[in-house]
């Protein structure tokens, strides 16, 4: 492959091309990091907590697949801005001590039913809750648990107050 020499209009624009072409570059750069930094505050106000760790519950011969909630940002945004939810899936708040829990749904747009759990996983009681509502679902004595599933879930496998959750976070320590 044989080299020639750039002719001098060429040699006097090649300086200028770089610089042109390096400025684009960097100005594409900046337009994409700017994108991904506006999306990824938009996700975590706006968005669903989707990288929560998970945690498989037992209700009897039922699976649920649960992130948990943990944190206290966790607890506060929960599954606040969710269109839709998996059916065997599921949110376990946990607390750091047993206290009176109370929940509602400002800001949270599916159907859902409070399930407040004893340290050992007895469901103490359930509490269907109205999509973005400000009503106040409390636990009936203090719990470090609630597990928030679709409104009817537990209703259609006959679960109850009563019943007993199984699970990594019910076992004794």
């Amino acid at each position: 492959m044989a080299m020639t020499a750039p002719s001098p209009a060429t040699a006097a624009l090649a300086p200028t091309h770089r610089v042109a072409r390096r400025t684009v570059s960097s100005v594409a750069a900046l337009l994409t990091l700017l994108g991904l930094l506006f999306a990824g505050s938009a996700t975590a106000q706006d968005g669903p907590q989707l990288n929560l760790r998970r945690v498989e519950l037992t209700a009897g011969m039922h699976r649920i697949d649960a992130q948990v909630a943990q944190a206290p940002q966790e607890r506060q945004i929960g599954l606040m801005h969710r269109k839709e939810m998996p059916q065997h899936e599921g949110m376990l708040f946990v607390f750091e001590q047993p206290a009176q829990q109370c929940f509602w749904m400002k800001n949270t747009l599916l159907p859902l039913t409070a399930a407040f759990v004893d340290d050992d996983g007895t469901i103490v009681n359930l509490a269907d809750m109205k999509p973005q509502t400000l009503d106040s679902h409390c636990s009936d004595k203090p719990v470090r648990y609630v597990l928030e599933m679709n409104q009817g879930w537990f209703a259609k496998k006959g679960i109850k107050a009563g019943a007993k959750l199984g699970g990594t976070p019910f076992k004794r320590q």
